[in-house]
């Protein structure tokens, strides 16, 4: 996949070398610096190629991280583990700089060894890497006593080592004890909408995730279930559970991907979500879907042009879920023309701010309750300009987040099981939280 990986400081100086294959020469890395981080104009695109090498590069801070290949590689694939990269170096030392780099740059050639093989990406998780290797990198100026203390390693430590090598489970350590056993889950979906002036929606889907941190004893197994169409399906629950009572009786999920703990095989046959689970945060899975969408809101813009000199815009918005519930962050943001001279506003509730940077009216409301419905007004000025082109207008977009799932996804059960250590899964204390947020929301105007 990769054929070669190098960081730069931001005089182009090398501070980290890997090559993987012999077509990736010493002339690469003066390549990029030569054309890239020298370069006499700003780089903007992440890919760059030269003599047919291509360099997928990211920065942070003043620190370039580049990966070199002479192959067509998936280019997504390269900047996931480009970005993985970073936030592995950031839990063991902090902050990406020069110092730092330098000051472990033996524990990341470590890291290095474990996360790449032969150019091709293996192992990225934090967790299972903190297990392996665990010496603790050095954050900025520490004294000789610090040093020796970070760097040292218990037998406790090694024992666990060997353990997590040898057992079957890589993803969670032995012998972890907490005084109270608690589960948090997060269910966060980013609703994406494009809705044309008239009310007809033109594209609509939601990208969801579900989030767990996990403070169990032992070696818990859990078992997860949704209101996903296949498994209500399997139980013959779809005729037997009263919509208008528990919201959706069942969602049908496009695709969804599982974290590694996820017994794929128990998903398949018995279409139940069967885990051992990381220890602390993790992400347990990720899905789309496309139907039956719950649209928090609903934006009807009214715009009129008075010759070329004068705009009326008025736009309403209206709130389409249960008044028990509240959203909260709502921004709407919309656009005016380049050559705008003032704004003039008037706003039923919240704030609202013309923009002349970013050639926007930002509207900003607090909270706003279910059922309800808001507008606003705006006189826009125009500069007369010998331009005929008629103004295209951008879409009206818009920010939010609600306290519920916009897709329908309901957690049915979280059972936790374990057999070594006297709790049950009534001693388990659980927490559900459902969260909708704004992806890309806009509605033509």
């Amino acid at each position: 996949m990769i054929g070669g990986l190098f960081i730069y400081n931001h005089k182009g100086e090398v501070l980290i070398s890997r090559v993987f294959r012999d077509d990736i020469g010493r002339n690469a890395v003066d390549a990029f610096r030569v054309n890239v981080i020298h370069a006499r104009q700003q780089v903007r695109s992440p890919v760059t190629n030269i003599a047919r090498t291509s360099f997928f590069h990211i920065k942070r801070g003043n620190i370039w991280f580049a990966a070199v290949t002479k192959q067509n590689v998936n280019a997504a694939m390269v900047f996931e583990f480009l970005l993985k990269m970073v936030e592995v170096m950031q839990s063991y030392f902090g902050k990406i700089s020069e110092d730092n780099i330098k000051n472990n740059f033996v524990l990341i050639y470590e890291l290095l060894d474990e996360i790449l093989d032969f150019g091709y990406a293996q192992n990225t998780d934090v967790g299972i890497l903190k297990t392996f290797i665990t010496q603790q990198g050095i954050k900025g100026t520490q004294s000789k006593e610090e040093q020796a203390q970070i760097t040292s390693q218990s037998k406790e430590e090694q024992t666990q080592i060997t353990s997590q090598v040898t057992g079957q489970i890589t993803h969670r350590r032995v012998g972890i004890k907490y005084r109270r056993n608690e589960l948090f889950l997060d269910t966060i979906e980013y609703v994406n909408l494009l809705m044309s002036q008239q009310g007809q929606i033109l594209s609509a889907h939601v990208a969801g995730k579900v989030v767990m941190k996990s403070y169990l004893s032992g070696m818990p197994e859990c078992k997860f279930g949704i209101n996903d169409k296949i498994q209500m399906d399997s139980k013959g629950k779809t005729t037997t559970e009263d919509p208008s009572r528990s919201g959706k009786a069942s969602i049908a999920i496009d695709d969804c991907q599982f974290h590694q703990c996820v017994k794929l095989s128990k998903f398949e046959s018995e279409h139940s979500i069967s885990f051992i689970p990381p220890d602390g945060e993790f992400e347990l899975m990720r899905y789309r879907t496309t139907k039956d969408i719950s649209l928090p809101f609903r934006i009807i813009p009214l715009v009129r042009e008075f010759e070329r000199t004068k705009m009326e815009v008025k736009i309403v918005l209206k709130s389409t879920f249960k008044p028990s519930l509240l959203a909260q962050k709502i921004e709407v943001r919309i656009p005016t023309p380049l050559n705008t001279s003032g704004v003039q506003l008037i706003c039923m509730k919240g704030k609202a701010k013309y923009k002349s940077s970013e050639n926007a009216i930002v509207w900003k409301i607090k909270r706003m309750g279910g059922m309800k419905e808001s507008q606003i007004s705006a006189e826009i000025e125009l500069l007369q300009t010998n331009d005929k082109k008629k103004w295209t207008r951008p879409p009206i977009s818009m920010n939010f987040e609600v306290p519920f799932a916009p897709s329908g996804l309901k957690v049915r059960y979280l059972k936790v099981f374990e057999s070594k250590i006297n709790y049950s899964d009534q001693d388990v204390i659980k927490w559900v939280r459902y969260i909708g947020r704004s992806g890309l929301y806009e509605t033509r105007c």
